[in-house]
């Protein structure tokens, strides 16, 4: 999965902040996956912000199987990326 939130808020130069104070979620929340660090997000969260920023759910988070895919096979193949 590609997280594209923190390319988003630097185009429209927008802060954490912001985002908090316009959908309600905490900021701790906004900062893990700005810096892509958060492992999992609920769907609910995901369309906040989505609804805030005015894009689609692909916008914010582009989903490619194939890469996913790929790296499941070089973890098996004891190879790290």
């Amino acid at each position: 999965m590609k997280n594209n939130f923190s390319r988003i808020l630097g185009e429209r130069l927008l802060s954490i902040s912001e985002v908090s104070s316009g959908t309600g979620i905490s900021r701790s929340t906004l900062t893990s996956l700005y810096y892509r660090r958060t492992k999992t997000i609920k769907l609910q969260t995901l369309m906040k912000i989505c609804d805030f920023l005015n894009v689609s759910l692909n916008e914010l988070v582009e989903y490619d199987p194939r890469v996913t895919l790929h790296r499941i096979d070089l973890k098996r193949n004891g190879v790290q990326k």
